[in-house]
């Protein structure tokens, strides 16, 4: 039996979801009458959202015709109607989640570029293009949804000729909708995708850099594998996702984590149909799970080598550590939670390997966490899993990123890095501030160029260089603050763009910053979760915007609630919600008029006893709809 490993590389809501049910379909994986609209997609918010989040291996076994010259195992051709193994590996689309997809291109040797018929290539699909060309993989190209009447094949052709140089016959045309063209690329798969490597194997990227032939023998006795994923049972422990790259794992084996060198039995191995099917081993090419019975945190970690205890080989180079650009503290409503909080997040990490975390504390809100994120999408991702899997009652400060800041002590200047915009020093009191700039690369039609560029001087963006891509769209590359691409940056521009625009991003160093520390103050207390960092050129306009958000967001009180927006050491912005009028007097009928009088000096005098010592206390709403941002609702009350 023959194994091809391949995952697809696409935009979000470019079908990808769609072609890999028509995959499952075909091949029998999964009967007609069970199947539903994304199979992969298992978690309830990827449904809602019509996204991928989490990357989902599967594996379909299908008998194709004709031959498969030269790449079979040993070359030659293939007899017709052999029965192959395909691994899909399932990946997210949205830039926030590029990570997981980094991690599956390593354990396939293929990778199918799925381009929309009616959008064309975009921004994130070539960065994720460039992932697949340094780790060696085959690409395979392919257009999807031909059966849309606004598909323009020639227009994504060209587009295609001009990125892969490829020829006409090498592309795919498919839809996932109705199934046409489908089994037709199985069939290139099977033909144009390498059978499985091993890491004795030369690849042109160095991920596997071993010398070869000299290895051989003992490659056959020993067995290798890389954790490319893994998943928590509370009955099972750790469950590792991983790509066998040499010799045979059986049910039972003594095996090794190489990283922490902790030694464990293989309780069970098996494969994803999608759901886990147990078998008696895992051999070289397959993809799989195994079950290790660990349960224990912070063993097991992606990247990372399973060795056979028995003629132990030298380690798979691994993954990269996730570099989390956007960081918010999450702190559990009441206090008697923080446990629940750490173990809600310590289990997250076993299924989300690029989340970061690590434990703070505030004079106001009490113990909680500083976690790392990619992204915005990832913050509210994580956050929402954190409600709904585990019924926590949350408070998330408003996003921010690390800053470099150096301080003077005595003689002495000290650079450190600040992730908290609580602790980030006053104007005046540090000598300088770098910031992390991120390089972009947006695509967009010419008509929306001018509209592009008017929300980049918004937000600081610099313009290195603009090419024409395909003939009738702009590739522009632009080197913005991090700060700003947060700063709701990809709203605005589908907004702008009608839609049309598409981005991709990554790290670009540090830059000297001009920035100020904003904080938000409720009945003349600071509130630590709305303190931001803000250039300084937007300064009062982020006052007044945090003011007047609040003001209309927060509920009335029985005191007056002041809102003031504080920076450079003074009160730059301010509302006050006024209290709620109770009629004291509402009972009272005929009398002397002092008897009113009396009662509402009374109750004026409570209201003002009360302001002394007064605490607004914050909903996780108010919270939510901080950090979210639009538009400002209007007051109710």
């Amino acid at each position: 039996m023959q194994i091809r490993n391949f995952s697809i590389i696409a935009h979000i809501d470019h079908g990808k979801s769609t072609l890999s049910d028509r995959f499952l379909e075909i091949t029998k994986t999964i009967e007609k009458r069970n199947m539903t609209d994304q199979v992969l997609d298992n978690m309830e918010l990827e449904k809602e959202r019509g996204i991928t989040i989490k990357m989902q291996p599967v594996r379909m076994e299908y008998i194709v015709q004709g031959t498969n010259p030269s790449l079979g195992e040993g070359g030659g051709s293939a007899p017709e109607g052999v029965k192959v193994i395909f691994n899909l590996i399932d990946t997210p689309g949205h830039i926030d989640f590029s990570y997981e997809v980094s991690r599956s291109l390593r354990a396939v040797e293929g990778a199918l570029m799925l381009v929309d018929a009616t959008q064309g290539v975009q921004a994130q699909t070539m960065t994720v293009l460039q992932m697949a060309k340094e780790a060696g993989l085959t690409i395979l190209p392919v257009i999807s949804k031909i059966d849309s009447p606004l598909a323009d094949l020639p227009k994504i052709e060209g587009e295609l000729f001009e990125l892969l140089g490829c020829m006409p016959e090498d592309i795919s045309y498919v839809s996932g909708k109705t199934g046409e063209g489908v089994e037709g690329l199985l069939q290139k798969i099977y033909e144009q995708v390498p059978g499985p490597r091993t890491t004795t194997q030369a690849l042109p990227h160095p991920t596997f850099p071993y010398k070869g032939e000299e290895n051989s023998a003992q490659v056959q006795k020993g067995s290798r594998a890389l954790i490319f994923d893994f998943g928590y049972s509370n009955h099972q422990g750790v469950i590792v996702f991983v790509r066998v790259f040499d010799g045979q794992i059986n049910n039972g084996d003594e095996m090794i984590f190489n990283n922490p060198n902790k030694k464990f039995i293989v309780n069970e191995c098996g494969v994803f149909k999608p759901q886990k099917v147990r078998k008696e081993f895992l051999e070289a090419g397959e993809i799989g799970y195994i079950v290790t019975g660990i349960k224990e945190p912070g063993i097991t970690k992606v990247g990372d080598t399973i060795l056979s205890i028995q003629n132990r080989l030298e380690p798979i180079p691994g993954y990269s550590d996730a570099r989390p650009l956007v960081f918010a503290s999450i702190y559990p409503e009441e206090q008697d939670h923080f446990h629940d909080l750490r173990f809600a997040l310590l289990k997250l990490k076993l299924s989300d390997s690029s989340l970061s975390f690590e434990e703070e504390a505030s004079g106001i809100l009490g113990r909680g966490f500083r976690c790392g994120f990619l992204g915005m999408l990832h913050l509210e991702i994580i956050t929402e899993r954190l409600r709904r899997e585990h019924n926590l009652e949350l408070i998330i400060t408003s996003p921010s990123i690390p800053y470099l800041v150096k301080t003077k002590n005595g003689s002495e200047t000290v650079e450190e890095e600040i992730y908290n915009p609580a602790h980030f020093p006053d104007h005046g009191e540090y000598v300088s501030c770098r910031e992390p700039m991120v390089k972009l690369n947006i695509i967009c039609p010419p008509d929306y160029v001018s509209n592009v560029t008017k929300i980049l001087y918004d937000h600081e963006g610099i313009t290195q260089e603009t090419d024409i891509f395909s003939g009738d769209r702009f590739s522009m590359h632009i080197l913005m603050p991090l700060r700003e691409l947060m700063r709701n940056f990809f709203d605005e521009l589908k907004s702008v763009s009608s839609g049309y625009a598409s981005i991709s991003y990554e790290p670009a160093g540090h830059q000297d910053a001009d920035v100020r520390k904003l904080e938000v103050l409720l009945a003349e207390e600071v509130q630590p979760a709305f303190t931001k960092v803000v250039g300084a050129r937007r300064l009062q306009i982020e006052a007044d915007d945090m003011v007047e958000r609040l003001f209309n967001i927060l509920p009335r009180e029985l005191f007056n609630i002041k809102i003031q927006a504080r920076a450079n050491g003074k009160i730059i912005s301010s509302r006050t919600i006024s209290a709620m009028k109770k009629d004291v007097t509402g009972y009272l009928y005929g009398g002397d008029v002092t008897r009113k009088n009396k009662l509402l000096d009374k109750q004026k005098k409570g209201k003002k006893k009360m302001q002394g010592f007064a605490k607004v206390n914050v909903s996780q709403d108010t919270f939510m709809s901080m950090m979210r941002g639009g538009e400002i609702p209007e007051r109710k009350n």
